[in-house]
C-alpha cells in the first residue's frame, strides 16, 4: 500500500510503494559494526566500481566495516559455473580493489564483505553500471561499446529559458501495450520511439503523438532498475509496477529492453531511444528515487556498508519518511557522494536532461544544492524538480530538509505546486473534495498564487491559500504547475467522483478548464500522459500495481475525443506561442501581470501587459469561470480580439468586443489580446 500523510500542514503525496519490505524492518545493523558512522572515511576518487581496459578490469568497492572481501566471476548472470574467485584481506581508506587481468568483457561478479567475523550475502556491488537478469550480479562492460550509432554526435534539443519547458509525464510501459497503439516493441523503451505509429482509426500514437502534442520534455517514471519482486524481467508481462521499489539506481531497468539477460542491450536501447527522442525535438527526464531502497536489511548497500546509507531512529531501528521501510541519509558523505555520481553518469553515459527528485524532502537541502550545482556545470539545461514533502516524519531536522516551503534555499531546484493542483479539483486525499473547476468556493486565492507561480504578488492574499501562508518560490522556474500526476485518480476519473450528477459534457469542461489554467499560469507546466485523451483507469486511484487493462493508454480515446486533443493541441501550441504566459523572473510577474477585479467568487481575471516578456500582443486578458452558468463580466476598455473561449482556440480571432461586457462561459475561459 502507499502512504500519504499530513504534515507540517503541507500536503503530501509520495510515489513510493511499501511493497514486500523486509520482514526485520524495525531492525537495523547499527550496532554490529566496528566504528561509528561519522568515523567512516569519505572516499574522494570517482572510480569506484567497474573500470574497464581490454587489458585490465578493475573493481572497487566502498566497504568500511569489513575486514574481508571476495570477489567472484561468471559467465551468466544468474546461476551457472564460478569461473573465478579473488579473495581480498586487504584495502586502502576502506575501499576494496580488485584487478583482473586480460578481457574480462562481459563477465558478471559479485563481492561479499566479511563483517564481525560474519559473511554477508553475495551480491552485485552499489556503484554497478551494468547487470544481469534481475539485476543479482553486476557485469563488467566496455560503455563506449554499447553506444549507438552516432551516439557522440547526439545533442539535446535546444532549450533558453526553465519556463519554455512543457513536460508530459509517461510510464514506459502504459504508452505502447495497449493493441490500439499500433507499436511493436510494447513495454520497451523502443516502442516509445518508433515512429509513424497509428491507431486503427489512423491517429499519431506514441512518438509522433508527443510530437504532435507540442510537448517539450518527456519525463520517465523510473525506468532504473528495480526489484524483480516488482517486475520480473524474465516475464515482465506477468506483473504491472510503476517502478517505485529501486534496486540499483544507475542501470536501465531490464523488463523495458528486448533482452535482459544481455547487460549490454537494455544500455544500448536506453541510448537509442533518448538519441531518437533528441532527434525528435524532445528532451528526457527521469524519475529517481533516491529517497529509500527496496529493500532495507538485504539492500545492495546494507551489503558492503551494514546501516551506514540509512537514517535510524533514535532506538537503533529504521528510521521511515519513505513509508516504505527505510529512507537514506544523504547528509552522509558517501551517500551524498552515490547520489551525485549516479546523476551524473546518467547525464554523461546516456545525456539525460532532467531529473525529478522522488519524496525530494526526505533529502537534505545542501546535498540537492550541490548535486544542482554539479550537474549545471556539465550543462546548465538540466531541469532538476522534485516532491517538496515527505511519507511520514524523519530525523533529518525539519529545517535541513528540501521541502515545499523552503523552495526559497533551493537553487535551480523547482518544487510541484500541490497548492494549485487542490485548488483546482479539490484535495487528493479527499475524493469527493471539489476544487475551483468542480464549483468549490472559496478557492480563487489558491488558483492565483498558482497563477503567479507560487511567488510573491501583491494582489495574492496568502492567508486564503489552501496549503502555504507565504510565497515559497524565488523565481517562475521554481514551480511545477499540475492538476494531475500517476498519483491518485486521473482528473478524470477525480472530476466523475467529485462530481457524480455532472453529464459528461459539464465534466469535460471542468477538465479543459483545469488544465486551461495550468498552461496558461507562469512556472513550468507539467501533464498527466494521456490527460489530452481523457484518461481513465476505471475509477482506480492507486495504480502502481494494477493491470494493463487499468494503466494502458486506450489509443482509440484519441477518435472518441478527438475535439479535446485538439483543444490541448492548440492549448500547448497558444503556450509556446506567447512568452507572456512564460515570464522569467518574480519582477517581471509582478510588473506584467495584473489581477481584475471581476467578483463575486468562481471568476478570476488578469491581464498580462505591455508585450509582457516579449510577447506579439500588447495586452492579453485571462478570463477563468469555475461556475456552472455563463457570467457576465466587465473588462478594461477597448477594442479586444476573443483567441479563446470555451472549448475553441484561434489565435487569428474568434469575435471582436468593443463595449468592455464579455460572457465568460461557463465551467470554461475566455482569452482575449490586442
Amino acid at each position: 500500500m502507499r502512504i500519504y500523510l499530513f504534515l507540517f500542514s503541507i500536503v503530501l503525496l509520495g510515489a513510493c510503494q511499501a511493497i514486500g519490505t523486509d520482514e526485520n524492518t524495525n531492525t537495523t545493523t547499527e550496532t554490529n559494526t566496528t566504528m561509528h558512522y561519522d568515523d567512516y572515511p569519505t572516499y574522494e576518487g570517482n572510480d569506484l566500481g567497474v573500470t574497464y581496459t581490454p587489458d585490465k578490469t578493475s573493481i572497487k568497492v566502498w566497504s568500511p566495516a569489513a575486514e574481508a572481501m571476495t570477489l567472484r566471476l561468471y559467465e551468466e548472470g544468474e546461476a551457472g559455473k564460478m569461473v573465478k574467485e579473488n579473495a581480498q584481506t586487504k584495502q586502502v581508506d576502506k575501499v576494496w580493489l580488485f584487478e583482473l587481468k586480460g578481457d574480462m568483457k562481459d563477465k558478471f561478479y559479485t563481492v561479499q564483505a566479511k563483517v564481525n567475523g560474519e559473511w554477508l550475502q553475495e551480491t552485485a556491488d552499489p556503484n554497478a553500471t551494468a547487470v544481469g537478469i534481475n539485476g543479482q550480479r553486476g557485469m563488467i562492460v566496455d560503455l563506449d561499446s554499447t553506444n549507438p550509432e552516432n551516439w557522440e554526435e547526439d545533442k539535446s534539443p535546444p532549450l533558453k529559458n526553465f519556463t519554455d519547458i512543457i513536460i508530459y509525464e509517461l510510464h514506459v510501459r502504459d504508452m505502447s501495450i495497449h493493441p490500439s497503439s499500433g507499436i511493436k516493441n510494447k513495454g520497451k523503451f523502443l516502442g516509445l520511439v518508433e515512429a509513424g505509429t497509428r491507431s486503427p482509426s489512423g491517429e499519431a500514437t506514441g512518438l509522433d503523438h508527443f510530437k504532435e502534442l507540442g510537448v517539450t520534455h518527456i519525463h520517465l517514471l523510473p525506468s532504473f532498475n528495480f526489484m524483480p519482486r516488482s517486475v520480473d524481467e524474465k516475464n515482465p508481462d506477468a506483473k504491472y509496477n510503476w517502478g517505485y521499489d529501486p534496486q540499483h539506481y544507475s542501470i536501465p531497468e531490464g523488463a523495458y529492453s528486448t533482452d535482459p539477460y544481455d547487460g549490454n542491450n537494455r544500455i544500448t536501447e536506453f541510448k537509442k531511444m533518448v538519441q531518437t527522442f533528441h532527434d525528435n525535438g524532445l528532451r528526457v527526464v527521469l524519475d529517481v528515487v533516491y529517497n529509500h531502497t527496496g529493500e532495507t536489511e538485504n539492500s545492495v548497500f546494507n551489503q558492503v556498508a551494514p546501516g551506514y546509507y540509512y537514517r535510524h531512529n533514535e532506538d537503533g531501528t529504521w528510521s521511515n519518511a519513505s513509508g516504505c521501510g527505510n529512507e537514506t541519509a544523504s547528509e552522509r558523505p558517501m551517500v551524498r557522494k552515490f547520489m551525485l555520481e549516479s546523476m551524473k553518469h546518467w547525464v554523461k553515459e546516456y545525456h539525460i536532461d532532467g531529473f525529478r527528485v522522488d519524496l525530494m524532502a526526505i533529502h537534505d537541502i545542501e546535498t540537492m544544492n550541490i548535486i544542482a550545482k554539479e550537474l549545471h556545470k556539465i550543462d546548465p539545461s538540466i531541469f532538476i524538480y522534485g516532491e517538496g514533502w515527505t511519507a511520514g516524519d524523519s530525523p533529518l531536522p525539519v529545517e535541513k530538509r528540501a521541502l515545499k516551503a523552503h523552495g526559497k534555499q533551493l537553487d535551480k531546484i523547482a518544487v510541484f505546486s500541490d497548492d494549485l493542483r487542490d485548488g483546482l479539483k479539490g484535495s487528493v486525499f479527499e475524493h469527493e473534495g471539489r476544487g475551483f473547476v468542480s464549483g468549490q468556493a472559496g478557492t480563487e486565492e489558491s488558483i492565483k498564487f498558482g497563477i503567479v507561480a507560487s511567488t510573491q504578488h501583491p494582489q495574492v492574499n496568502y492567508e486564503q491559500v489552501n496549503y502555504s501562508k507565504a510565497p515559497y518560490s524565488n523565481n517562475p522556474t521554481q514551480t511545477i504547475s499540475y492538476v494531475s500526476c500517476h498519483d491518485n485518480h486521473t482528473l478524470f476519473d477525480k472530476l466523475k467522483i467529485s462530481c457524480p450528477d455532472a453529464s459528461e459534457e459539464e465534466v469535460l469542461k471542468m477538465h479543459r478548464l483545469a488544465n486551461t489554467i495550468v498552461l496558461t499560469s507562469q512556472g513550468v507546466p507539467f501533464l498527466h500522459a494521456g490527460a489530452d485523451l481523457v484518461r481513465t483507469k476505471d475509477g482506480v486511484e492507486n495504480s502502481y500495481e494494477s493491470p494493463d487493462s487499468i494503466n494502458q493508454l486506450d489509443w482509440e480515446r484519441k477518435t472518441t475525443y478527438k475535439q479535446h486533443f485538439e483543444y490541448y493541441k492548440k492549448l500547448v501550441q497558444l503556450r509556446k506561442n506567447h512568452p507572456a504566459f512564460r515570464m522569467t523572473s518574480t519582477e517581471m510577474v509582478q510588473e506584467k501581470l495584473t489581477f481584475l477585479d471581476i467578483k463575486p467568487g468562481l471568476t478570476i481575471g488578469y491581464q498580462l501587459s505591455d508585450n509582457a516578456n516579449g510577447d506579439s500582443w500588447k495586452d492579453i486578458i485571462v478570463l477563468l469561470n469555475g461556475n456552472k452558468t455563463d457570467v457576465p463580466r466587465h473588462i478594461p476598455s477597448g477594442e479586444w480580439t476573443v483567441v479563446l473561449r470555451g472549448d475553441k482556440i484561434n489565435e487569428n480571432g474568434l469575435a471582436k468586443i468593443s463595449n468592455g461586457q464579455v460572457l465568460i462561459p461557463a465551467m470554461g475561459a475566455m482569452i482575449l489580446k490586442r
